[in-house]
């Protein structure tokens, strides 16, 4: 079970689990043994508005850093997510296909994307962020935004 750090922006409550590492485009990676469970944040969720299509890319397919990973359309945007890291993709969350808005309802659970395996993570880890400097950015983009 993980734990959070919690901000209140505006009418906002954003979470961020201290148990992953963050991009800083808002994806979180979980490792798992020798592969990386991959999602989106609470705050890119709320941000980004209520999830109606999730297409990622097919088990098999190679990634590499800053490739396109998935595209998630919201009634707000589209957007293209890029892989936070290089590997091969494992596993593509079933649940996405039927049902997309469990991103919004379980962002660090049950609306997880994709896992796969890090072709090197010793030395892509350490571009990502930790929940602390990933709770400072999302807090400060946040407010930045309500106060525009």
């Amino acid at each position: 079970m993980s734990e959070f750090l919690e901000a209140m922006v505006d009418k906002f409550i954003f979470k961020v689990a201290t148990d992953r590492l963050y991009s800083a485009e808002g994806l979180w990676l979980k490792t798992e043994e020798n592969q990386v469970r991959v999602g989106v944040s609470d705050f890119f969720q709320q941000h980004n508005g209520d999830v109606a299509f999730a297409e990622m890319n097919p088990v098999g397919k190679q990634v590499n850093a800053g490739s396109r990973l998935a595209t998630i359309e919201t009634m707000k945007v589209n957007i293209e997510l890029p892989s936070p890291i290089t590997g091969e993709i494992v596993q593509v969350n079933p649940e996405l296909v039927t049902a997309p808005e469990v991103i919004n309802r379980d962002p660090f659970g049950a609306g997880w994307l994709v896992v796969i395996k890090a072709s090197d993570w010793n030395n892509e880890k350490t571009r990502l962020l930790d929940p602390k400097s990933y709770f400072s950015r999302m807090k400060a983009d946040a407010e930045r935004e309500v106060n525009s």
